[in-house]
């Protein structure tokens, strides 16, 4: 890999990484927001909706635009559209300026996550693209786990901090792309010599025909699509409720909402990086998501049992790290069934995962706004429902695409 490749990567990991941080920066900040002015959880859903909703729609028209106009033009675009989505929520106060700050900030993430990924594609041979691949994922996973906790620490000067710290970033983060990216006739150039032409390659992957989808839906892989769906719907339902949750029931502070995401994002970073394949080996895929899914159910119950801070603490680390080990293990079943149409199985994953990020906070506001457990027993329910679905699932599986 030459000095060139290698810095294009490192900004493309950086960039995805940030933009998966403007995600989740507002979650520890919610209860503040809500109560200075006077909004209802109903609206604090919607808002985080439609983050997520921007970012389904605009996917797969930026991935068109992508291949006629070049990765570069739509990551430098796309982050601009991200450092203006976190400034316009830092000066605002109008609910209805929020959410067009998020709606940009979806756009933006639509712009920036899959064209970095097919960016590294282009600019690296096969034997090494997993590996860059899976440094895009952590990146991805990282910004989601540790923003809540960032977001938390900054706020404690102020509850815009977060918002104005992620501006700055982004612009630092655009200018490195600027500048550090190769132009377009050199991605060309290195992806020609690494035999995978981008447009192509795009192209192919995107005509994935109706029968491939039906197969999808109806064999083995259906369920573990199911689990996907509930497994994001469920994730974001706990966590885009959980700051005005513990604000409301156990009077957390500021400083014990930014301790408690901080440590769920350490918690979960080790768990993901340095232990995820040694408890695969270990107990299997299917065994993991299995205990995964009853941790998460058991941890749900103790937050709402709990009598003191520490308890609610304890519960939350086991709930978020439970989730973030789901996810993984779901994702490597899937791989691991079909050794063709892994586009498909990918976009059709990342769609379920925004129909979850969609539906989760507006169904978790509304019930929060009558009464403070009516989410999370919900919640319990979808995940009792999913434990039990998973003894159903198939440690191994074929699907010929």
């Amino acid at each position: 890999m030459s000095k060139k490749v290698r810095n294009a990567i490192i900004v493309l990991i950086f960039g995805n990484f940030l933009v998966c941080i403007g995600m989740s920066l507002i979650f520890p900040v919610m209860p503040f927001i809500k109560n200075e002015l006077h909004l209802s959880a109903t609206d604090m859903g919607i808002m985080n909706s439609l983050f997520a909703l921007a970012q389904l729609i605009a996917s797969p028209i930026i991935g068109q635009i992508s291949d006629k106009i070049g990765r570069k033009p739509i990551l430098v675009y796309g982050l601009l559209l991200y450092m203006l989505s976190e400034i316009l929520f830092a000066l605002t106060n109008w609910l209805w300026m929020f959410d067009i700050s998020r709606t940009i900030g979806g756009l933006s993430a639509a712009m920036v996550v899959p064209t970095t990924n097919a960016l590294a594609a282009d600019l690296t041979t096969p034997r090494q693209r997993a590996r860059v691949i899976g440094l895009l994922s952590a990146a991805f996973s990282g910004g989601l786990i540790l923003g809540p906790g960032i977001g938390g620490i900054l706020a404690k000067f102020d509850y815009k901090t977060p918002f104005w710290c992620a501006a700055v970033l982004g612009f630092l983060s655009m200018l490195s792309l600027l500048f550090m990216l190769p132009n377009e006739k050199e991605i060309k150039k290195i992806a020609s010599r690494n035999d995978v032409p981008p447009v192509l390659n795009e192209r192919k992957r995107s005509r994935a025909s109706w029968q491939q989808t039906k197969k999808l839906f109806s064999g083995p892989m259906g369920l573990l699509f199911i689990l996907i769906l509930i497994s994001s719907f469920g994730l974001v339902g706990f966590e885009s409720i959980y700051s005005l949750y513990v604000n409301e029931v156990y009077k957390f502070t500021m400083e014990n909402i930014a301790l408690v995401l901080t440590l769920n994002g350490l918690t979960s970073l080790t768990f993901q990086a340095l232990l995820f394949d040694r408890l695969v080996v270990w107990l299997t895929e299917k065994r993991l998501i299995r205990y995964c899914f009853f941790l998460s159910f058991a941890g749900t119950i103790w937050i709402m049992l709990a009598h003191s801070k520490l308890e609610v603490i304890i519960a939350t680390l086991i709930v978020f790290t439970a989730y973030d080990l789901i996810r993984p293990a779901i994702t490597t079943l899937l791989t691991k069934a079909s050794a063709t149409a892994q586009g498909l199985i990918n976009g059709v994953n990342m769609s379920l995962t925004s129909v979850g990020n969609i539906v989760g906070p507006i169904m978790s506001g509304a019930l929060l706004d009558m009464n403070y457990h009516y989410p999370y027993i919900v919640v319990t329910v979808f995940l009792i429902a999913s434990w039990l679905m998973t003894y159903r699932v198939k440690q191994k599986f074929t699907v010929n695409l």
